[in-house]
Formats: C-alpha cells, sequence, structure tokens
C-alpha cells in the first residue's frame, strides 16, 4: 500500500502546553509554554491551501490545550488560513473545556470552528483529568460546556475508558446524549507516549461494551458513535462491494504540525518524542520546505517506510484490514518499540473485539 501524497486531515498543534495534567495522558512536553509563530502558520495554510485545491481538508488543532493561547491570538491563526483553495477548508479544535468563555464561543461561531470536548462522563468518570495542583477539572469543563450549549455551539466529544464494561456503556451513552452531544468517541485507555504502565483490559468485558453501545445507538438514536458509526459504514461498504476500493487507494498519511514547524507525516501521537533508532519522527520543517513537500517525500525517511511495511504484513495476515487498513502506527510503536508489527492491543479493542460485539449484539437481536 502507498501513502497518499496529499492529507485530507491535518493535525496542528498552536501549542504543547496543557492546563490539565491527566493521569493518562501521552504528550510529553504538555508543561512547555510555547505558542505557534506566525511564520509557521503561514507555512501551514500555504500547504492547506495547496491540498485544498485537489480536495476538502479538515484541520485539527490538538497536541496540548489549543485555548491556553488565548482566542485573540487563535483568531489570528485562523486568519491565516482565509483565501483558501477549490474545496473547503473545515477546522475543528479538540479542548478540555475548562477555558470556554464568550469570546472562544464567539471565535467558534465567527470562524465556523467545529469545536470536540475531551470529558470521560460524570464525576467520578472524570476523576484522572485534574489540574497539577490536583484539583478536579469537571466542574469547570461543564462550564464550559454549559456555555456552548446556551450559545447553541454544536458539540462533539472524546472519552478516555480505562475499566469498560456493558453497564459503563450505557452510562456514558445516556449521560453524553443527556448532555446534548452531537456524536461521542471513546478511546479504551493505552500504551502510549509518556503513559506505559495500565494494564490489560478484559476481553469479554470489551466485547460487552462495544455490543451494549450498539444497542443504545440503534434503540436511542440522539447521538452519533464514532467507532460503531465507521465500522457500520465499512459493513455497509463491504455489502456494496465496495471493498476493493477501500483496499486499493493510497492510505492517507494523516500528519501533525507542531508548534515549531516540524512535521510528522503519520502517527500524530509520535510528535515530541525520539528514539535513538528513529530519531525524532519528522521529516523536516515547513519553514524550510514546503509541506506538500514534505508530505509527499515522507516515505524516503526509513521509518516511515517501515510503517508502510507493517501495512503490507497487515494486508497479508489480517482478515480485518479492509476495516482498519493496516491499524496506527504510533500504537504498533509505543506497544512493540516497531512499526513493522501487526496485531496490537489497540487494534484488538478498538477494531477486532468492536466488530465482534456489533455482531454479538445482531445476534441477540
Amino acid at each position: 500500500m502507498r501513502l497518499a501524497a496529499t492529507a485530507p486531515l491535518l493535525f496542528v498543534q498552536p501549542t504543547p502546553l496543557c492546563n490539565l495534567d491527566c493521569s493518562y495522558c501521552y504528550l510529553p512536553h504538555r508543561a512547555v509554554a510555547r505558542v505557534m509563530p506566525l511564520e509557521v502558520v503561514d507555512a501551514v495554510a500555504e500547504g492547506v491551501r495547496v491540498w485544498a485545491e485537489l480536495h476538502p481538508v479538515r484541520v485539527i488543532w490538538h497536541g496540548g490545550e489549543p485555548l491556553t493561547i488565548g482566542s485573540a491570538r487563535f483568531a489570528k491563526l485562523l486568519d491565516r488560513f482565509s483565501g483558501h483553495g477549490k474545496y473547503p477548508v473545515r477546522h475543528m479544535v479538540q479542548t478540555n473545556a475548562t477555558l470556554i468563555g464568550d469570546a472562544w464561543c464567539d471565535v467558534f461561531q465567527n470562524e465556523a470552528v467545529d469545536v470536540s470536548v475531551s470529558i470521560d462522563g460524570p464525576d467520578e468518570r472524570n476523576e484522572e483529568r485534574k489540574d497539577r495542583r490536583g484539583a478536579d477539572s469537571s466542574e469547570r469543563a461543564l462550564r464550559g460546556i454549559e456555555l456552548l450549549r446556551r450559545r447553541r455551539i454544536p458539540f462533539s466529544a472524546i472519552a478516555v475508558v480505562s475499566a469498560p464494561s456493558a453497564t459503563l456503556a450505557r452510562e456514558l451513552y445516556t449521560w453524553f446524549a443527556d448532555l446534548g452531544c452531537r456524536s461521542l468517541g471513546l478511546n479504551l485507555v493505552e500504551r502510549k507516549g509518556v503513559c506505559s504502565g495500565r494494564e490489560a483490559v478484559d476481553e469479554e468485558n470489551v466485547v460487552e461494551f462495544w455490543s451494549e453501545l450498539t444497542s443504545c445507538r440503534k434503540s436511542d438514536g440522539r447521538m452519533g458513535l464514532r467507532d460503531i458509526d465507521h465500522a457500520l459504514r465499512y459493513l455497509r461498504d463491504e455489502l456494496d462491494g465496495r471493498v476493493p476500493e477501500r483496499t486499493s487507494l493510497p492510505r492517507s498519511p494523516v500528519p501533525m504540525v507542531t508548534w515549531n514547524g516540524d512535521v510528522v507525516p503519520i502517527g500524530p501521537e509520535l510528535a515530541g518524542f525520539t528514539d535513538p533508532g528513529y530519531g525524532d519522527f519528522t521529516v523536516g520543517n515547513v519553514t524550510d520546505s514546503s509541506l506538500a513537500q514534505l508530505v509527499e517525500r515522507a516515505t524516503e525517511v526509513p521509518w516511515v517506510g517501515e510503517v508502510v511495511e507493517g501495512i503490507e504484513r497487515c494486508r497479508a495476515t489480517c482478515d480485518h484490514f479492509a476495516y482498519c487498513l493496516g491499524g496506527d502506527a504510533s500504537n504498533k510503536y509505543f506497544e512493540s518499540g516497531r512499526f513493522d508489527v501487526t496485531d496490537t492491543e489497540h487494534c484488538r479493542n478498538s477494531k477486532k473485539l468492536l466488530m465482534k460485539g456489533l455482531f454479538r449484539y445482531v445476534e441477540r437481536e
């Protein structure tokens, strides 16, 4: 499988700084206060304009807490993307919601920024999301979400799940749907980055978790579920005979541009890490070469070639390849120290056992 030369999805890190210190966070420099310079933003925006002549582009501001840079500064960053190409460019911010105020809501509405909130659920479900003083962040996050609701700003959410079960699945679905969440993504806690000491979860509990979520999605329908909906889209493609098309297309790279302009071409969670054998996982800086050029020639870098080799091994050995398209590069690295492996804990929990849970729901129905 080849890597595509352009990216419909781009992660941009306006700052590595986060005002929280979540116990499971994988980011290595979340206490470092740096802000992306305008010259870097201009270079990123130019690369996005090149891609937007070919296809739509979605820019996700992530990799720290974007709102720590302030609403006025963020608005300036967005202004550099004006006058994009033939296809639309959509911006989304991933935020813990604790800093949302009216000024931020003005930016979200005036600039048509999609909002995704990181929160793990009610009360004790959110207890791992504390600030550096050890104070709980739930009340502050809920105040921010309530302001989004009052201002009629739609939002999605991402929750991290440490102990999946059928009971928890229904609890989370009900809580987030009642909160007014448009779509929910659920990340089972992973061994990733500086968070490497987590115990493996029970596979039967994972299957029941996904099965119950499928039941909630089908019986309620108030809220989308990112992972279930993705699986259902794949099954529709399977039934419609479109799977060969899925597997024949080049793999989208999903690059990350860090605050200083370095480009990680695939596996955005690798940003900020270094390895004695692989180096710093970057292919260059946007102030030296264009974003389009850096992504286009990414496979010339040895570790990216190893990523492609791993994808091909998945294709040759895994019955789920058409569904996941070769897995996640960063999870392969953080779990095994290599990119050319196939099966990972993340793959099993978020893909294989999810599909098993979905079919279990169908069998029960």
